[in-house]
Formats: C-alpha cells, sequence, structure tokens
C-alpha cells in the first residue's frame, strides 16, 4: 500500500503478506516436491482501474524485494525502482497498477531456506527443495489470483526478473500482454556458472557456515557472503565505470603499502560486502542463483507452442557495456522469439555502466520504456 507525499514519488509504503499455499494445500514444485505453508510479501503501487487492465507486475532481480518503489518508515534509501515507478515517471502510477513481490526462496518476507521448517520447528536450512523458475512463476499467478487479476497488461523485470518475465510469457502467455526483458539471458553461459559457483563456494566454505544450520547455531557466514556479493559487483559494472568512479585512486592518504584497503575500489567493494550483510542471507543466495543455473526454457521442444494461440508483445533491451548479460544474450532471446513470430521490440541501449544500468535513471532508457509502456497502454490487454 502507498501514500504518496511528494511529487514523483509513491510516498510511504508498507510491505504486505499473505499466505498462497497451506501443509493442507502446498506449492507442488517442478520437481514434485510439495512445500507449505508458502508466504509472499509484495508492495502495490496505483490504483487497479475497474475491469483491472492496468495491472504492471515488477519481477525482481537477484538480490531484490518486494519494495521497489517509495519509501518505508525510517528507511534513508527508496525501492530499488524508485526512479522508474511513480507519479509521471515512466511506470506513470496515476494510469498503471503496479505490484513486486519478494521471490520465494529470498529472504526479505517470503517463504525461504531461512523459514521455519513446519516439520522441525527450525530453519530450512538446506533442506529447504531446490527451485525452478517455473516455481516463481507459480506463485506470481497465484498472487494475481489472490488479487483478483486474470491477465497482466505488463509483466517487466531486469536480469533474474527478466528470466521470470520470459519463463512466464513462455509457460503461460495467456496471462501476459506485454512482456519486457531487459539485460537478460535465456541460457547462462560457462562464464556466468562459473561465478556463481565460486561465490557458493565462499559461502559454504565458510567456517560459520555450518552445513547451512548457522541460525540455529547463532552464527553467520558473513565473510563467504561478503565475497560472494564484492566478486558478482565486479560483474555488474563495466571496466570504463570502474574506471570513472575510481580510477587507481589511493585510500587514504597513506602511502604505506600492504594487504589492506590501499585502493578506492577495495574500499568500495568492501563497503559493497559488508552492507550486504544486513539485508541477504547466504541460503537465499545459494537457491536463487543455482535457478539461474539450470534456466534454458528454449531446451524444451514445445517452448513456443503456446505463443501461437495467446501472442506476446515483447521488449528486449540490453546495454552496450553489459558484459556479464551481453547483447547476445538478448539477441538469443529475440532470435527464438522470432521463429514464433512473435511482435517483438529490440533495442540496445548504450550506457557506460555495465549490467547496473537497468537500475539506473539514465534519459534514454527511460525514455524508451517510456514510450513502449504508453503504447502499452493504448493497445491494452
Amino acid at each position: 500500500m502507498t501514500g504518496t507525499t511528494e511529487a514523483g514519488s509513491v510516498g510511504v509504503t508498507t510491505t504486505q503478506a499473505v499466505r498462497l499455499f497451506t501443509a493442507e494445500s502446498p506449492l507442488v514444485l517442478a520437481t514434485g516436491a510439495e512445500l507449505g505453508p508458502v508466504d509472499v510479501a509484495y508492495e502495490t503501487y496505483g490504483t487497479l482501474n475497474a475491469d483491472a487492465s492496468n495491472a504492471v507486475y515488477i519481477c525482481h532481480a537477484l538480490t531484490g524485494d518486494a519494495h521497489a518503489a517509495g519509501w518505508h518508515e525510517g528507511d534513508k534509501r527508496p525501492g530499488w525502482w524508485d526512479n522508474l515507478i511513480g507519479p509521471g515517471k515512466p511506470l506513470d502510477t496515476n494510469r498503471f497498477f503496479v505490484i513486486c513481490s519478494n521471490l520465494i526462496g529470498g529472504c526479505r518476507g517470503s517463504t525461504g531456506p531461512s523459514s521455519p521448517n513446519p516439520a522441525t520447528g527450525r530453519a530450512y536450512g538446506l533442506d529447504f527443495p531446490l527451485l525452478d523458475m517455473s516455481d516463481f512463476v507459480a506463485v506470481h499467478r497465484a498472487l494475481l489470483a489472490s488479487l483478483g487479476i486474470g491477465r497482466l497488461l505488463i509483466a517487466l523485470g531486469g536480469s533474474l526478473g527478466g528470466m521470470q518475465v520470459l519463463q512466464w510469457s513462455l509457460e503461460h502467455p495467456e496471462d501476459i500482454a506485454h512482456a519486457a526483458i531487459v539485460a537478460a539471458s535465456s541460457r547462462l553461459t560457462a562464464q556466468n556458472i562459473a561465478f556463481s559457483a565460486v561465490a557458493r563456494r565462499a559461502i559454504m566454505d565458510d567456517p560459520q557456515f555450518n552445513g547451512g544450520q548457522y541460525a540455529i547455531r547463532g552464527t553467520n557466514p558473513d565473510v563467504g557472503l561478503s565475497i560472494a556479493r564484492m566478486m558478482a559487483h565486479i560483474t555488474y559494472l563495466s571496466e570504463d565505470a570502474f574506471t570513472e568512479k575510481f580510477g587507481r585512486s589511493p585510500q587514504g592518504e597513506t602511502s604505506r603499502r600492504g594487504f589492506g584497503i590501499d585502493f578506492a575500489v577495495e574500499s568500495y567493494l568492501d563497503h559493497q560486502g559488508q552492507v550486504f550483510l544486513e539485508r541477504f542471507d547466504a541460503l537465499s543466495y545459494l537457491y536463487l542463483t543455482r535457478v539461474m543455473d539450470y534456466f534454458d526454457p528454449f531446451s524444451r521442444p514445445d517452448a513456443l507452442t503456446g505463443l501461437a494461440a495467446s501472442p506476446v508483445r515483447y521488449l528486449v533491451l540490453s546495454f552496450d557495456t553489459d558484459w556479464r548479460f551481453s547483447t547476445e544474450h538478448s539477441l538469443r532471446i529475440v532470435r527464438h522469439l522470432e521463429t514464433a513470430r512473435q511482435p517483438i521490440t529490440f533495442r540496445e541501449l548504450r550506457s557506460p555502466y555495465g549490467h547496473d544500468s537497468f537500475l539506473l535513471d539514465d534519459p534514454t532508457y527511460h525514455a524508451t520504456l517510456r514510450a513502449w509502456f504508453d503504447r502499452a497502454l493504448e493497445v491494452g490487454t
């Protein structure tokens, strides 16, 4: 829920929670395992119109959450996509009803590996079942049903969020009129899998990991998780962005050499690792990155079948300096969708900031989204 306070802002927001599946009526996962109860944290912005035809679903990236816009009481920073969502912004909440939920497997209000296991009363830990991209979609759909929404005007996501949108549009194209996939991939390369493998190893080899039962023992794999975040953050920025921000600037005025934090870029990465510990759980990092590793929707022979009966209008965006999910990843998505004769708009946008560009307030990027959102509203569901 929101309350508008200043121009361009959705104002103070409150994260809501809903139980979508129970022990008696569990979520059946892609693996066949059952999970229940399943709680989901979500936020909404704007007003749903009378025929529920202006609904937009935001799917978040790896370390995102339901708080996409506005402010929580006491917070110093707004939601993670606040520059995009709000009155007069590209995703104008005077016209669109926007929903954003925290992924299952996450750690920001939705059921995940740090949640209590009803069978033991303790945190699931590594007893939490492995997840699939289609499980995320199943939960998104259940949330929509609980809100009384049968079809989305737009599903939108960047990075892992874009992967969810792609899965959703292929698996249930009847749910979505328009799908925006930004800086995403339909299949990770060996290099991408390798980055995540090293991150997971850093976490699991931390002496405080304790086989995933660190919460019970009152410990936390802080060193491993912060290293995982530091390494991932390197892949989110381009070399030009690092050079522009830091160059070879020293940290502080000391000229004494050693193995501490001697350069400004080292201080920056250390800070990123430390603040990450305050908001993310190591087990969620393991589970969500593994979902990305196995994602390969076009490998199914019938992957495009549903689109013939229920076409989806796609927007696929990439950034020229994004080397984590390069433009070739987006072009692969486009090529597959073109074989199904789907209406697609593709753009490679110029940005010096690498993969993180999808989160930033870039004029060309936002103008592209605004024009496409406006067109989606004209065409309708």
